[in-house]
C-alpha cells in the first residue's frame, strides 16, 4: 500500500478521535460552561448535522481544485475548528467549533476514499479505502479512551489541543506523502450530481443509512444497557467501548478484503448476521460475557460493510463519484443521527433500555432487503443489455437472408 495512504490515515484518526471523544467529556464541558448535559449534547447533535451538511457543500466548493488541494484546505478546517473547541470562552463559541470541524469531515472521507482507490490497482481499491477508514476505527481503540483520559486528569481543552496538533500531522502528511492527481477533465457539477440519477448510488446510500444505522441504535443507549441490564460497573464501560472499536478494526480490514472479491456477498452476510445479532443482544445483553462478545461483534459486522457500500457508491458514480462519495459519508452520520432518536423513541415508550436492538435489528435487515433488491435490478439491468446485445444483429441477418 502506498505511503499517501498512511497520511489519509492520520487525517481519520484526528477526525475519528474528535468526533466520538466529546462523549466521554460532556460532564466536564457542562460543569465548566455551566449548562446541563441534555445541553452539552447538543455538541454531540451539531457535528452529526455538519458532517451531514458539510459532505455536498465542501465537496462542490472543492470542485474547482485539485484533490490533495481540498484534503489540504479540510485538514486546515479541521484544526481550526478544534483550537476555536479548546479556547471557546462560552459554550455557544464551542458548538461553533464543533460546527466549523465537522464540515471537513464528510469531504474528507469522501474525497479521500477516491484519492486511495486511485492510488491502487483497480482490483484493491476496497482494500485502500479500508486502509485509509482504519484511522477512524483505530481512534476508537486508542485516540477516543486517552482522549478521554487526558480530558479527564489535564482538562477537556488540552484534549482538543492534542486534536488540533494531529490536524497538524495530517496537514503535512498529505503534503508530503499525497500525489498530485489532475482534475478530471470536463467534469462540473452537474457531472457529479447526475450520479444522484442512478438507483444503485441511492440504493447504497439507503443501506448506508440503515445498515450502519442499526449499529448506532444499539451502541447509543450502550452505557444505562451494561449497568443497567448487563450489570458492569459505570468503569467498565470504557473497556467494552474499547471492544466495540477493536470489533470495529476486524471488521473494517475484512470489509476491504473481500469486497475486492465478493462485494455483494458480503453485503449478504454482514448485514444479515449484524440484524441477528442485534436482535440476540435483546437477550445477550443480561450476560456480561455475552454481552461484551455481542459488543465485539456488532462492531465488527457492521464496520465490515463501510469499505463495501463506500467502493459501492463510487463504481455506480464512476466519472464523477466525489460528491456521492462524500454525501455517503454524510449518510453513516444520517444513520446514526436517526437511529439514536429511534432508539430513544423506543426507550422513552417504556420498552426497556434493549428496546434499541430491536431498532437496530430491524434497521440491519431493511438494509439487507435494499442489497438484494439492488442486486436483483442490477441482473435484470445486465440481463436487457444482453438481450439487446444479442438480437440487434437480428434485423441485419434478416435482411441479408431476404435479399
Amino acid at each position: 500500500m502506498p505511503l499517501a495512504l498512511l497520511a489519509l490515515a492520520i487525517g481519520a484518526f484526528g477526525i475519528g478521535t474528535t468526533e466520538f471523544v466529546i462523549m466521554g467529556l460532556l460532564p466536564e464541558v457542562a460543569g465548566d460552561f455551566q449548562v446541563s448535559i441534555p445541553t452539552a449534547g447538543f455538541l454531540v447533535t451539531g457535528y452529526a448535522l455538519g458532517v451531514v451538511v458539510g459532505a455536498p457543500l465542501m465537496t462542490l466548493l472543492g470542485t474547482r481544485v485539485t484533490r490533495k488541494r481540498m484534503l489540504m484546505l479540510l485538514m486546515g478546517l479541521f484544526i481550526v475548528g478544534n483550537l476555536v473547541s479548546a479556547l471557546a470562552p462560552v459554550f455557544g463559541v464551542m458548538l461553533a467549533g464543533r460546527v466549523i470541524a465537522s464540515l471537513a469531515h464528510g469531504a474528507f472521507f469522501g474525497i479521500g476514499s477516491v484519492v486511495a482507490a486511485d492510488l491502487v490497482a483497480p482490483q484493491k481499491k476496497a482494500g485502500a479505502i479500508a486502509m485509509m477508514f482504519t484511522g477512524l476505527t483505530v481512534a476508537n481503540v486508542v485516540g477516543v479512551p486517552l482522549g478521554t483520559y487526558l480530558g479527564q486528569t489535564a482538562g477537556w481543552r488540552t484534549t482538543f489541543l492534542v486534536v488540533a496538533a494531529l490536524g497538524v500531522v495530517g496537514l503535512l502528511g498529505v503534503a508530503k506523502l499525497v500525489p498530485e492527481q489532475p482534475k478530471a477533465e470536463g467534469v462540473r457539477i452537474r457531472h457529479e450530481l447526475a450520479a444522484f440519477r442512478n438507483v444503485q448510488v441511492l440504493l447504497a446510500m439507503a443501506m448506508t443509512v440503515l445498515g450502519f444505522g442499526g449499529v448506532f441504535a444499539a451502541i447509543t443507549y450502550i452505557t444505562p444497557m451494561m449497568t443497567e441490564i448487563a450489570g458492569y460497573s459505570a468503569s467498565s464501560v470504557t473497556w467494552l467501548l474499547v471492544l466495540f472499536g477493536l470489533g470495529m478494526v476486524g471488521g473494517n480490514l475484512i470489509g476491504g478484503r473481500f469486497a475486492d472479491r465478493r462485494l455483494m456477498p458480503l453485503l449478504y452476510v454482514s448485514l444479515g448476521a449484524l440484524a441477528l445479532v442485534l436482535g440476540l443482544f435483546t437477550v445477550t445483553a443480561h450476560n456480561k460475557i455475552a454481552a461484551a462478545v455481542s459488543i465485539v461483534l456488532i462492531g465488527a459486522l457492521g464496520f465490515a460493510t463501510v469499505p463495501p457500500l463506500q467502493k459501492r457508491v463510487l463504481d455506480q458514480a464512476a466519472g464523477a463519484p466525489t460528491l456521492a462519495s462524500a454525501v455517503n459519508i454524510g449518510a453513516f452520520n444520517l444513520g446514526n443521527a436517526l437511529s439514536a432518536w429511534l432508539g430513544g423513541l423506543v426507550i422513552a415508550a417504556g420498552l426497556g433500555y434493549t428496546a434499541p436492538n430491536w431498532v437496530g435489528a430491524v434497521l440491519a435487515a431493511s438494509a439487507l432487503v435494499l442489497a438484494v433488491l439492488s442486486s436483483l435490478l442490477e441482473r435484470r439491468e445486465t440481463d436487457k443489455g444482453r438481450i439487446v446485445a444479442g438480437s440487434s444483429p437480428e434485423p441485419t441477418a434478416v435482411a441479408a437472408a431476404r435479399h
